[in-house]
């Protein structure tokens, strides 16, 4: 269902509860967050997690969610909204 690079692989999936469920809706289980250790990094103007992934981790874009796993921040387009914001963006 998930690519196996996604933070969502492997995951248990349920039967979706609630009125808008019905048809066979299955969702992927909330996952515990790793215990994620990062650098501080100061986020500039028109930054984007997934640029800042490419750039950090050989290339690849979609490991965007280490930097979205090491911050607190529900939604993880708010890392980069703010700029001078720090976040923690781990090595690999």
């Amino acid at each position: 269902m998930f690519l196996k690079n996604s933070r969502y692989a492997g995951l248990p999936s349920v039967p979706a509860r609630g009125p808008r469920s019905e048809g066979g809706v299955v969702v992927v289980k909330l996952r515990p967050l790793p215990d994620t250790a990062g650098e501080p990094t100061a986020i500039r103007a028109h930054d984007q997690l997934d640029a800042m992934s490419e750039k950090l981790y050989a290339g690849d874009a979609s490991r965007y969610w280490h930097i979205a796993d090491a911050n607190s921040e529900l939604e993880a387009a708010e890392l980069t909204r703010t700029t001078g914001r720090v976040v923690d963006v781990p090595k690999s």
